[in-house]
C-alpha cells in the first residue's frame, strides 16, 4: 500500500490504518525485519495517541505494516518544507511594498517579523494566511496546511460565554462526537445483530471512537481550562458572556481559540499588546516548545528574544533574514547597515563621476560614443536605497519640567469598586519628586483604574493629595479620542509644541512615523493607531512636570518605541507608566507597584530585579507556609483553635477527594484496557465471526462506553471540588 507524500486527506487503508486530515493513523508498529519500515525515532508510548513529527523518510515507495493493534498518531506526516515565497512583488496605492523577495518557513521555525510601520509587516502575514496575493511571483502553501492567523483588529461574535466560545474550536472534534452519538443510537435500535447493517455500524463506530481518541477528544476540556488560565482568566470568568469583555480580553479568547487549534502554522501580528506580563511569560512557554512553525509580529524585544530562532527584516521593499533572535539581530544589522552605507557612498561617487563626464563632453563630436555609452550605462544601474536614519541618532528633549513639591502624590487608604465589585482596597503610595515608576499586574487587577483616580477621573474611597505645583500630563489608552478632527496633524501638534522643541517639530512627527504628506492629513481619517502615535506626541511637547501613561507603546514599532524610552529616561519630572513590555521598562523605572487581590505592594529595583524577586519571594512564601505546617502538626494546635481546626477539616476532606480521584483514575484505566481489547477483536477478521454469534457483545460495547463517560464527569466534577479546595488554603 503506497502512502501518498502530499494529499492524505480522508484516504483508507482498511488493513493498514486510517490516513485522515489530522495525519495518519496506525494500528502498530512497523516491523524490525521489514525491509520496507519506516525509519523512526522516539515513538510515543503505545496506545497513547500521542501528536509528533519523527517520521524522517520512508526507504520504499510502498509500505507494509504487520496486523495492527495499537494506534499512534502522526502528525502532518513527511511535511518538512512548510511555506516557499518565490520573487513575490506587490504594491499598494502606487507604493511598492515588496521587491522580488523570497522567503522559505520550515517546520519548528521560530519567526520574529520585524521592520517600521508601513514596511508590509502584516500584508506578509495576510499572504501567508491566503487572505491576500502578491501581484508577481509564486506563493506555494500545502493545501492540507492549517494556519491560524491572529490580526490585530478582527471582528467578534458575542453570543456565548467565555468557556463556550473557547471550546468551539474542537468543532470538528465535537462533531465527531455527536456523529459517534448517532451511531450509537442508531445501533440501540437493531435487534438483528447478524445483519450487514447492524455489522457495517458496528465497523463505523469503532472507526469513529478510535479517530476520536486519536485527535485527542477526552482531553480538550482540560486542554480549555489550561489555555484559558494560561491567558488570564479565573475560573469564575469562564462562563461570564463574552458580550461583557473589553476588546483586549475578547481577543485573549481568539488567541486561545488558535492556540487549542494547534494548526502547522501560527501567525501572530502584536499578539502581547493586551496580554499581562504573567499570561506574556505563559504564552512564550507554550510557542517556545510549540511543534508547529510560528511567525509573529512584536515590538516586544524580550518576547522576540525568548520565543524567536529567526529574524526577518522588512526595509525598503526587501527582506533580510536572519538566523538568529532579535538581539543578535540587531548587532547583525548594524554591520550589514555600514556595509551598505559604504558601497551606496562608493556608488554615488561614480554616479558624480559619470555625470560629471557626460556634462563636460556632451557637445563634443570626439567623444559622442563614450558619453552614450556612460548614458545608458547610468540607466541600467540599481540605485542602492538606504535605510532611514539609525533611531539612536534621533532625540527629543522634553521641555524642562516646572519643579514640584518633594511628595507629588500620596495615597491613603484608597479604595474603588465598580457595581458591588471591589477592585481596589485599602490602597497606600507615595510617589515623590524625579521618581520614574512602573504599575504592572494582571488585567483587571486595577492599574487602570487607579490612574483614572489619579488623575481625577472617577471617584473613590480615601484620601489623595497632589504636591505643590503640580502639572499632570496624562495619556490614557483611548486619548485619541478627545482630538479635534478637522484639523491636520501638523496643526494638532503646533497648538501644543511650546519653546525651542517647535523647531524640531518636523523631525519629531517624523520620528513617529508622520512623514512627507502624511503631516497633512487630518485627524478625522487617521488609522486607530496614527491617532494613539499623535496624541502621544502632542502630549510630550506640553510642559508637565508628572507624566501618567496608560499603555504607551501599543502601537508604535520599534524604533518609535526606542525614541520614546530615550526622551523619557532624559525627562527631568516624575513619570507613572503602566506597560507590560519589560524591554521598554528596562532601564527607565526604578520602582515597580505590584498590583495584586485588590492591594498594591511596593518594589525597589527594575523590572528584571522584581521579576526574579517574585519568583524567589514566592518560593519563600511556600517554605514559610510549609514550616508552619509541620510546627502545628508537632504542638498539635495553632494559636487560633478555630483556624487550626477549619484547616484540618478541609485537609481532610482533601485527602479523601485525592483518594476518590485516584480510585476513578484506577476504574477508567480498566475500562479504556477493557475497551481496547473488545476494539482488538472488532478489528480481526476471525474474531469478528465468533463476535457476531453473541448478541451481548455489541450491548456491552456500548454500555462501557457510556460508563467510561461518566466515570470521566464523576472525575472533573471531583477534580473542580478538589482545585476550589486547595486554592482556599
Amino acid at each position: 500500500m503506497a502512502l501518498p507524500k502530499k494529499k492524505y486527506l480522508q484516504c483508507r487503508f482498511p488493513k493498514y490504518g486510517i490516513i485522515t486530515r489530522y495525519g495518519v493513523a496506525l494500528r502498530g508498529w512497523p516491523s524490525e525485519g521489514d525491509p520496507h519500515r519506516v525509519t523512526r525515532t522516539g515513538w510515543p508510548a503505545q496506545g497513547t495517541g500521542e501528536r509528533l513529527c519523527i517520521i524522517r523518510k520512508v526507504s520504499a515507495d510502498r509500505v507494509n505494516f504487520p496486523r495492527l493493534n495499537y494506534c499512534i498518531f502522526v502528525h502532518n506526516i513527511c511535511m518538512i518544507l512548510m511555506i516557499s515565497l518565490n520573487q513575490i512583488s506587490l504594491q499598494l496605492i502606487g507604493l511598492e511594498l515588496f521587491k522580488n523577495i523570497s522567503l522559505l518557513i520550515n517546520q519548528r521555525d521560530r519567526i520574529g517579523l520585524v521592520g517600521n510601520n508601513g514596511s508590509g509587516k502584516t500584508t506578509l502575514l495576510k499572504i501567508l494566511n491566503r487572505s491576500m496575493k502578491p501581484d508577481e511571483g509564486d506563493v506555494t502553501i500545502p493545501d492540507d496546511l492549517t494556519i491560524g492567523y491572529l490580526p490585530q483588529q478582527m471582528k467578534t461574535y458575542d453570543s456565548r460565554s467565555v468557556y463556550h466560545e473557547t471550546i468551539s474550536a474542537f468543532s470538528e472534534i465535537r462533531n465527531l462526537e455527536l456523529e459517534i452519538e448517532k451511531i450509537s443510537t442508531k445501533l440501540a435500535g437493531h435487534e438483528d445483530y447478524n445483519s450487514i447493517d447492524y455489522n457495517r455500524l458496528i465497523r463505523k463506530l469503532s472507526e469513529k471512537n478510535e479517530e476520536f481518541r486519536i485527535v485527542g477528544g477526552i482531553n480538550i476540556q482540560e486542554e480549555v481550562e489550561k489555555t484559558l488560565g494560561g491567558l488570564g482568566f479565573s475560573r469564575n470568568e469562564f462562563f461570564k458572556p463574552t458580550a461583557e469583555l473589553s476588546g483586549g480580553w475578547r481577543m485573549r479568547i481568539e488567541l486561545a481559540k488558535i492556540l487549542l487549534k494547534k494548526p502547522g502554522l501560527i501567525l501572530l501580528d502584536e499578539p502581547t499588546n493586551h496580554l499581562d506580563i504573567e499570561s506574556i511569560q505563559w504564552l512564550e512557554l507554550f510557542l517556545k516548545n510549540y511543534t508547529g512553525a510560528v511567525v509573529l509580529v512584536s515590538h516586544d524585544k524580550a518576547f522576540l528574544d525568548t520565543v524567536t530562532n529567526r529574524t526577518i527584516e522588512l526595509s525598503l521593499g526587501r527582506l533580510y533574514d536572519y538566523k538568529v533572535p532579535y538581539t543578535k539581530f540587531v548587532k547583525l544589522r548594524e554591520e550589514r547597515r555600514e556595509q551598505q552605507l559604504a558601497t551606496f557612498r562608493n556608488q554615488q561617487k561614480m554616479i558624480e563621476d559619470t555625470e560629471r563626464f557626460i556634462e563636460r563632453f556632451r557637445y563634443k563630436n570626439t567623444k559622442a560614443v563614450q558619453v552614450q555609452s556612460r548614458v545608458k550605462q547610468l540607466k541600467k544601474l540599481e540605485r542602492i536605497e538606504v535605510e532611514e536614519e539609525d533611531p539612536g541618532r534621533i532625540r527629543i528633549n522634553f521641555p524642562p519640567a516646572p519643579r514640584s513639591g518633594t511628595i507629588v502624590m500620596e495615597c491613603t487608604g484608597i479604595g474603588k469598586s465598580y457595581d458591588g465589585n471591589l477592585v481596589l482596597d485599602g490602597v497606600d503610595l507615595i510617589i515623590e519628586r524625579g521618581e520614574k515608576v512602573a504599575f504592572v499586574g494582571k488585567n483587571g487587577e486595577g492599574k487602570t483604574t487607579l490612574v483614572r483616580v489619579l488623575v481625577g477621573e472617577l471617584e473613590y474611597k480615601g484620601n489623595l493629595k497632589l504636591g505643590h505645583n503640580v502639572a499632570i500630563g496624562y495619556y490614557a489608552q483611548d486619548q485619541d479620542q478627545t482630538m479635534n478632527e478637522n484639523l491636520t496633524v501638523f496643526q494638532t501638534i503646533d497648538q501644543s509644541a511650546t519653546g525651542e522643541i517647535r523647531t524640531k517639530m518636523r523631525s519629531i512627527l517624523g520620528a513617529f512615523l508622520f512623514q512627507g504628506d502624511d503631516i497633512d492629513k487630518k485627524v478625522k481619517v487617521l488609522s486607530g493607531g496614527e491617532r494613539s502615535r499623535l496624541a502621544l506626541i502632542k502630549l510630550l511637547l506640553a510642559p508637565h512636570n508628572l507624566l501618567i501613561l496608560d499603555e504607551p507603546t501599543n502601537h508604535l514599532d520599534m524604533r518609535s518605541k526606542d525614541i520614546l524610552k530615550q526622551a523619557l529616561v532624559e525627562f527631568d519630572g516624575t513619570l507613572i507608566v503602566v506597560s507590560h513590555d519589560r524591554e521598554f521598562l528596562d532601564g527607565l523605572v526604578e520602582k515597580i507597584y505590584e498590583f495584586r487581590g485588590r492591594k498594591v505592594s511596593e518594589n525597589i529595583g527594575g523590572i528584571f530585579d522584581f521579576l526574579e524577586r517574585r519568583k524567589i519571594h514566592s518560593l519563600r512564601e511556600l517554605e514559610s507556609t510549609n514550616k508552619k505546617m509541620k510546627h502545628v502538626q508537632g504542638k498539635g494546635k495553632y494559636k487560633n483553635k478555630k483556624l487550626f481546626l477549619a484547616r484540618k477539616e478541609s485537609e481532610k476532606e482533601i485527602r479523601k477527594l485525592r483518594s476518590k480521584i485516584s480510585g476513578i483514575e484506577k476504574e477508567i484505566g480498566e475500562i479504556e484496557h477493557k475497551l481496547s481489547e473488545m476494539d482488538q477483536v472488532i478489528a480481526d477478521p476471525e474474531k469478528l465471526m465468533e463476535v457476531d454469534e453473541n448478541a451481548g457483545f455489541y450491548e456491552s460495547y456500548r454500555k462501557m462506553q457510556d460508563e467510561l463517560k461518566g466515570k470521566i464527569d464523576q472525575w472533573e466534577r471531583v477534580q473542580l471540588k478538589l482545585e476550589s479546595l486547595t486554592g482556599d488554603l
